[in-house]
């Protein structure tokens, strides 16, 4: 580990020099055993956290986390977070211990760590410290609890998830004495924050392995997402899919970008089909379900505390998800989508709609149409053709300034001239847009 930051080695000198044990654990050493650079960097000690106020007095510190054994302490301007080796109390809610207790036994303080690639600990001076073979599950790409999962989840149901999250975004497997036991206390995450369980959710979806994660626990996720389970093994009886909805849901995601709005889009996508399944003439059909799906996404992001801007694009995303398979492939039913659903929202329809397509049989055509779709837009897009009353030649002001009254009768006309132009029965010229705004005025 020869890339610790200068200011970090310093710290753990001053503890060294005092007398005291300073390490580096958790997600940082994980990170490097793997060559990677970590982000965050967490030092622990055996110092108390009155002898560590005593110990960097000559810095400026920090107090604020002293209750809970931490210390801050500003070197070169860089914060440094600093706790005390500690022993968890009780858990009583299945998330917090009800006390902690500072000890000077790293080995202590490592027994109540979550997962063996996240308890291993390094110390410029001694080493690594690895005590529950968190190097040799590192090698072998596993995510396992430290000592007896059920007791872990049971301290932290937040835990289950997190596991999960590991595994997605590291790629790796969970243990099966873990994976037995995430199973077996799903029903802990109810227990935790919806906050808490978006964020890990979100983090999970966006992993290299998530489709792998959702197809093998997919009774977890439905402990906060209860659509997902009709979806399992739910026969679409159509020779458009070999798939099953849950199957299809997971290859779809597996093909868009390891982007929230868009993994979240394509998980949410085809939620509804189960409700809204009809039987003609024994194939399946699914009239509304791009609507239904979007209802459970946004009831589902609601629940979840999903930030605003989130919920809305992927409702959005989801109920239009069939739009550019649909859509005639000519310039003027592009610019209205483009129109209806802004730049940025139709990239992610045509994004949608290649998943969409990867997580069925081929199709002769639908290819090709998504192609000649996307390259009109780029077309529209490149030429800076309106698609938006932004693009007017002419605004609200300009109309006034013609002898066009404010109010309702403004906006329609607006509207109007937006429309016409770009139905291309209009040019997009202030002179011509003026004219015929005179015109629908008189009307």
């Amino acid at each position: 580990m020869d890339h610790i930051p200068a200011t970090l080695t310093r710290a753990i000198g001053v503890l060294e020099k005092g007398g005291y044990e300073g390490w580096l654990v958790g997600g940082c050493v994980r990170d490097s055993l793997m060559g990677k650079i970590p982000h965050d960097w967490d030092v622990t000690t055996s110092a108390s956290p009155g002898e560590m106020l005593s110990l960097f007095r000559d810095y400026r510190l920090i107090e604020t986390g002293l209750k809970h054994g931490t210390v801050t302490v500003v070197i070169d301007g860089e914060q440094i977070e600093i706790t005390t080796f500690r022993i968890d109390g009780e858990y009583r809610d299945n998330r917090r211990p009800s006390s902690v207790e500072f000890t000077s036994d790293l080995s202590l303080d490592l027994s109540r760590r979550d997962f063996t690639v996240n308890a291993m600990a390094y110390s410029p001076e001694r080493g690594l410290c690895d005590l529950f073979g968190g190097r040799e599950d590192l090698a072998a790409r596993v995510i396992r609890c430290v000592g007896d999962p059920d007791r872990r989840f049971g301290e932290d149901g937040l835990r289950i998830l997190r596991a999960l999250r590991f595994a997605s975004v590291l790629d790796f497997t969970v243990h099966p004495d873990t994976a037995e036991s995430v199973h077996r206390n799903r029903e802990l995450l109810k227990n935790i924050s919806a906050e808490r369980i978006f964020s890990e959710f979100t983090k999970l979806l966006c992993g290299a392995g998530a489709g792998r994660i959702l197809r093998e626990y997919p009774d977890v996720i439905a402990v906060f997402v209860p659509e997902v389970l009709p979806c399992v093994g739910f026969d679409q009886l159509t020779p458009w899919h070999d798939r099953d909805v849950w199957e299809h849901t997971v290859a779809a995601l597996e093909a868009v970008e390891r982007e929230p709005v868009m993994r979240l889009s394509m998980f949410f996508h085809d939620l509804g089909k189960p409700s809204c399944q009809v039987i003609e003439n024994g194939v399946g059909h699914y009239r509304g379900h791009p609507e239904a799906s979007a209802k459970i996404a946004a009831d589902a992001l609601d629940r979840l505390r999903s930030d605003n801007a989130t919920r809305k694009t992927v409702k959005t995303v989801v109920a239009a998800h069939e739009t550019v398979v649909k859509m005639p492939p000519d310039k003027i039913s592009v610019k209205k989508a483009l129109n209806l659903y802004g730049e940025e929202n139709f990239r992610r329809l045509v994004a949608s709609a290649r998943a969409d397509l990867a997580a069925k049989p081929k199709l002769p055509g639908q290819t090709e149409k998504i192609d000649a779709v996307e390259a009109l837009a780029e077309q529209v897009i490149a030429r800076g053709e309106c698609c938006s009353l932004a693009g007017l030649a002419v605004d609200g002001r300009a109309l006034i300034a013609a002898g066009i009254p404010r109010g309702r009768e403004l906006g329609n006309i607006l509207n109007t001239l937006l429309a016409e132009v770009i139905e291309e029965r209009l040019e997009n010229r202030s002179e011509a847009l003026l004219e015929r705004a005179r015109a629908l005025a008189v009307k």
